[in-house]
């Protein structure tokens, strides 16, 4: 299980963070909703040990991320696939080649590795396409070369970092799918997001983040349901407060 405990994190003066505290639990996907810029991405960044809270702290498995020494952490984070939000392949290197980078540092065989990217192309359902570069596939695409980048490492959990940002509505339904399909495998996943039809598609548990902390946290129906204003304006899609009508006008 992942837990946020207490987690403060601030950049200069500014203060992303304000003790967000949050159990992901085990087998399913939790999804963190919130505007652009509440600290989304830096929560995911604090798991993996990217970064370092300024207080409170991130266990997985029930080890605390930022005391870990280098190799505990490098153990970690290979229970940990990373998609991020805008895939984050080497243009110079062919699919196979970004799929087997990992699998390569883990130091397994050959022969291992050939079937490792076969099996996570094929879950994604991009089977045949080891030898193109991400030049040559549509952004769609990139994102689900991501997504086997991340399983073929058969990881325990998987952070989704915007996972459906810049997508056309199929393209996006697609990843929702992919998205469920490997939490049905087994994995663990943690989505942050703030595309409401993705995050009901695929979550089963939604947090809301807000002015730095967790401001509510339930099922899909239970968000639904909320009577919280804040939650309830976010996921209507609905603007705040109008800023005030000017004092000119076209003429």
């Amino acid at each position: 299980m992942i837990v946020l405990d207490r987690l403060t994190k601030s950049f200069g003066a500014k203060q992303v963070l304000r003790g967000v505290s949050l159990e992901v639990p085990d087998g399913q996907n939790t999804v963190i909703i919130g505007a652009s810029g509440v600290g989304k991405s830096v929560t995911l960044k604090l798991i993996v040990g990217l970064i370092e809270p300024d207080a409170g702290a991130v266990l997985v498995d029930g080890a605390v991320v930022h005391e870990l020494d280098r190799r505990a952490l490098a153990e970690l984070r290979g229970r940990i696939g990373y998609v991020f939000q805008f895939a984050a392949l080497f243009d110079s290197m062919t699919v196979a080649e970004n799929i087997r980078l990992g699998l390569v540092k883990r130091g397994y065989d050959e022969g291992v590795i050939r079937e490792r990217v076969e099996e996570s192309l094929a879950v994604v359902e991009l089977p045949g396409l080891e030898d193109k570069y991400p030049a040559e596939l549509s952004g769609g695409m990139r994102k689900r070369v991501g997504i086997a980048r991340a399983i073929a490492l058969k990881p325990r959990y998987i952070l989704y970092d915007e996972p459906t940002t810049g997508l056309d509505p199929v393209t996006s339904a697609v990843m929702d799918q992919l998205m469920i399909r490997t939490r049905d495998l087994g994995v663990t996943g943690l989505v942050v997001t703030h595309d409401m039809r993705s995050a009901f598609s695929v979550g089963d548990r939604i947090a809301m983040l807000y002015e730095g902390s967790i401001r509510q946290v339930g099922t899909v129906t239970e968000i639904q349901a909320t009577e919280d204003p804040v939650v309830r304006q976010f996921i209507e899609g609905r603007p705040g407060s109008p800023a005030p009508a000017p004092a000119w006008r076209f003429e």
